[in-house]
């Protein structure tokens, strides 16, 4: 009757717990994440740095974030959910402060090393550890409503920060994202992850009929390497093409407003897929949904080399590319919970931020390393084509041998 209880008030709580907390993902996600292109051309020009220079912080705040996540997700399995985020934002508040009074260019790094520790702390994955844990039952819709406003962060907040920085310069600018997370996002995770549970509320019997397994068992079995497969390649695929997009538009013939308006759109067209996720995915049988959502991204792929680079296809490419891409979030969210362990699924992703960090980082080299002045991005697109078929495949065989672990 306790627990009868307590779900239906979970039920209850989950909508506007989901909100509340996605409007932190918003702020992360645009203040770090998604403002660094703009901050890359001032920061050139004052310390001297080429874009290659300048482009290895931001792979070394990845790198900085895969290290962390383990820590992250277990003190998060432990309950700590609350000092993680709160602490987490008040950590890239410091560092926001920090990056306005760089000067050189090892304080460069070392700040974006620092806000990559804090990324670890803030974004997609301990927020998903925290939802699974507190709506067991319901942690996928929270985890979809969650990545609503995430996906606008580059639509709100790079012309944002491009207007601060016109307004006050890009020094001060960072004293305005900073604000954001001192003043919004720590007293919000403060305030909203009071009383976190120490241990999984209400486990499905089903999922964890061994509540004691430890985090080493799962790694004894196929599903967990399989779904590391899945989202190492997936990532792989998704973090190459941003940084190569408009080269590759540009390629296919289009103007150049839509060369700049297709990219753009993205961020809307994957809310857009989250939406209908939202709405039908009561209608769909989950395990079909999280089969066939992986296939948009190769199908998108396979329709840019079917149709030459051809303006049409380059627009189906972005249409199909950008719902793959906003539903595939929630597919890697929940995967490991669903097909492995709702208890440990903070430590489980946590085991995967190093090699999706240097995944992440490599992807956009291995894309300019494939292209060619003779064939352009041709050999690139066939190599983006096998690695996200062979993550859909990855998936589908961690789905077969979950199934058979259960019967």
């Amino acid at each position: 009757m306790l627990h009868a209880r307590q779900h239906t008030s979970s039920a209850l709580a989950l909508g506007p717990f989901s909100f509340w907390l996605s409007l932190p993902q918003l702020i992360t996600w645009g203040s770090v994440f998604y403002t660094f292109s703009l901050l890359m051309a001032p920061l050139e020009a004052e310390l001297g740095m080429s874009r290659a220079e300048s482009s290895l912080a931001f792979s070394l705040a990845l790198l900085a974030e895969g290290l962390m996540a383990y820590g992250v997700g277990r003190w998060i399995d432990a309950g700590r959910e609350r000092w993680v985020m709160t602490l987490g934002s008040l950590w890239m508040g410091a560092g926001l402060v920090g990056h306005s009074f760089v000067t050189t260019v090892a304080g460069f790094y070392a700040v974006w090393i620092w806000l990559g520790l804090g990324m670890a702390a803030t974004l997609y994955n301990p927020v998903f550890a925290v939802v699974t844990r507190r709506f067991p039952q319901d942690f996928r819709r929270a985890i979809i409503t969650l990545t609503f406003l995430g996906g606008l962060a580059s639509t709100v907040f790079i012309p944002l920060f491009a207007w601060w920085m016109e307004l006050w310069g890009w020094r001060q600018a960072l004293w305005a994202l900073a604000a954001l997370q001192l003043l919004v996002c720590a007293p919000l995770h403060g305030w909203l992850l009071q009383g976190a549970p120490r241990t999984l509320i209400e486990p499905s019997a089903a999922q964890d009929a061994a509540p004691l397994t430890s985090v080493r068992e799962h790694l004894r079995h196929p599903p967990f390497w399989l779904l590391a497969l899945f989202m190492v390649l997936t990532m792989s695929v998704t973090s190459a093409l941003p940084a190569h997009m408009i080269a590759l538009l540009q390629e296919s013939g289009l103007s150049p407003v839509w060369v700049i308006a297709i990219p753009a759109a993205i961020g809307v067209i994957q809310v857009l897929g989250r939406l209908v996720l939202f709405v039908f995915e009561r209608y769909w049988d989950v395990h079909a949904a999280n089969r066939w959502i992986p296939t948009l991204i190769p199908a998108g792929v396979l329709a840019l080399l079917m149709g030459g680079l051809s303006p049409i296809a380059s627009l189906v490419f972005v249409l199909l590319y950008g719902l793959g891409n906003g539903m595939n979030t929630i597919v890697k969210g929940t995967a490991m919970a669903q097909y492995v362990s709702r208890q440990h699924v903070g430590q489980l992703n946590g085991l995967l931020g190093l090699p999706i960090a240097l995944a992440r980082a490599a992807a956009p080299l291995t894309l300019g390393l494939l292209w060619s002045p003779e064939h352009g991005y041709t050999l690139a697109l066939w190599w983006l084509l096998l690695a996200s078929l062979l993550g859909t495949a990855a998936l589908w065989a961690a789905q077969i041998y979950a199934r058979a672990a259960r019967h």
